[in-house]
């Protein structure tokens, strides 16, 4: 037992255990914790909901680094809805319509125009499904990840295969120096252990309601949006506050995402609210995902993701993984 390292995760989020999964299945004989103070629906990643449409303002290192890991998470997604694994990883494909009154640029992602199977400019037909006023749309087909069954579901994975999972806040990088490798996966608690002034919260606020006739998602002007999900609810949003801590719930948020949400799709007006839900997505331009000695502990930090992290968790911890194996191999003192 004594050749196996161990190795520390830091964040049970869907990046953390991402990283987690591909971290065994690429050194098999290693000793894995994972080590968080939240798990599963207490998780950012439980509120999101997870639809594969990255946004611009997910930014990589370099477009080229942007890029490779938008393609790879498409991908690593996409082989698992082709699986019969699929439904019990919460992972389902969803055609969506986006729509604008104003703007052309809202309908338009470059991407993932040439990454997803269709992405088109909607008909004149298809404009009238909008709200009154919609000049500009896009149909596209994608998938989405339902956090509520991937995060347990991977973590009994991982944990079968000999993961421990421990609750706890980790406070200084100090009180993990009996690890040989770490990896940062802490979401918005980077902040604080890196003393990352880069690292911003974005507040988004959602509302579950039980619409089991919504087959598809909508996106309108104003962050607006409806995703169906597997089990007949459907999220609406959403806000995007800008540099906001403020974890309560917001009636006046809520009115305004159902009104919204009403003006897309009329019928949602009888739909029954299942739950309100509210997180702050970790910001950071670029995401960060490299490598740091702190005080002789080797630590690959992979947080940032924004509003983006379970679409893009996949092609950040692929990267982050490979940095973190190199980092075992190679010859620099993992102890002080």
């Amino acid at each position: 037992m004594s050749n196996q390292p161990n190795i520390a995760v830091v964040g049970a989020g869907v990046v953390g255990l991402t990283v987690a999964k591909l971290l065994q299945e690429q050194l098999n004989n290693c000793n894995i914790t994972v080590i968080a103070d939240k798990y599963n629906n207490e998780t950012t990643s439980h509120v999101a909901a997870g639809i594969f449409r990255p946004g611009t303002s997910f930014k990589g290192p370099t477009d080229e680094i942007t890029k490779r890991w938008i393609d790879r998470s498409w991908n690593y997604w996409d082989d698992i809805l082709k699986t019969s694994e699929a439904p019990q990883l919460g992972v389902m494909s969803l055609s969506t319509y986006i729509f604008s009154k104003q703007n052309p640029h809202v309908t338009k992602n470059h991407l993932i125009e040439d990454l997803v199977p269709i992405y088109r400019a909607a008909s004149e037909a298809e404009l009238t499904l909008g709200p009154q006023g919609t000049k500009y749309g896009a149909f596209f087909s994608t998938l989405k990840v339902e956090c509520e069954s991937y995060l347990p579901y991977t973590a009994n994975k991982i944990v079968e295969k000999g993961a421990k999972l421990v609750n706890g806040k980790v406070e200084s990088f100090a009180s993990l120096s009996n690890f040989d490798l770490v990896f940062n996966c802490a979401g918005m608690g980077a902040k604080y252990l890196c003393n990352d002034h880069d690292l911003v919260p974005i507040r988004g606020q959602v509302i579950k309601v039980r619409a089991p006739w919504v087959k598809m998602a909508f996106y309108g002007d104003y962050d607006t949006y409806i995703i169906p999900g597997m089990n007949g609810t459907v999220t609406l949003g959403g806000v995007r506050q800008y540099d906001s801590y403020n974890l309560d719930y917001c009636k006046h948020d809520a009115a305004a995402i159902r009104e919204r949400c009403c003006e897309l799709l009329p019928n949602l007006k009888t739909a029954e609210v299942v739950s309100n839900m509210v997180g702050l997505r970790p910001h950071r331009k670029p995401v960060r995902v490299e490598p740091e000695v702190i005080n002789g502990l080797k630590v690959v930090h992979c947080y940032g993701h924004g509003g983006y992290g379970v679409m893009t968790a996949p092609g950040t911890a692929m990267d982050a993984v490979d940095i973190g194996v190199n980092f075992l191999r190679s010859n620099i003192r993992s102890k002080m």
